[in-house]
């Protein structure tokens, strides 16, 4: 009996030790005064006012998804700057995957099954700059494109195109 007395008494002296520490933390440490944050009150004050423009709302990924398939197309001619950019982007982007010969046989691409597919192959480059864009931004369904449109900006996107495009098909 006196076991347990003694167990319940030193159980009492740790609880009540353990509050006065955490009060002692929360009266003395500068991050520890939550009970002196302001409150939010809603409806206590008026909203505050968003200035104009910080909101976007034209354009963006939600155009280029409800655009009609077929009515996508590059804003770009495809110069040779245009094309160099788009190699750059490639080699940073899509050649761990597709590869540095674009044959899908790159560092990431070898432990996929299937792998990705040739980019020079005459389907890829039968499909139009519209189809590609999608799949680049979208993924592929059922496929092993991810999609890229938060990682890739819109005009890149289409320099990649205008890449791949100037590869022609392989021989």
């Amino acid at each position: 009996m006196k076991k347990i007395i003694a167990a319940a008494a030193g159980l009492l002296v740790f609880i009540l030790g353990g509050y006065h520490l955490l009060v002692k933390i929360d009266n003395d440490s500068p991050y520890g005064r939550m009970r002196e944050t302001p409150a939010v009150r809603p409806h206590e004050e008026p909203p505050l006012l968003m200035e104009d423009g910080i909101v976007p709302v034209t354009g963006g990924e939600a155009v280029f998804r409800s655009t009609p398939a077929g009515e996508l197309s590059t804003p770009f001619e495809a110069t040779a700057a245009v094309v160099k950019q788009g190699e750059t982007l490639f080699f940073t982007f899509c050649a761990p995957c597709h590869g540095k010969s674009h044959d899908g046989n790159g560092t990431v691409g070898q432990s996929f099954a299937p792998p990705p597919e040739d980019l020079r192959s005459v389907r890829v480059q039968s499909l139009s700059d519209d189809v590609l864009f999608r799949e680049i931004s979208y993924g592929i369904p059922q496929g092993r494109q991810p999609p890229l449109a938060a990682t890739i900006a819109e005009s890149d996107r289409w320099r990649i195109i205008a890449y791949l495009k100037s590869l022609g098909i392989r021989n």
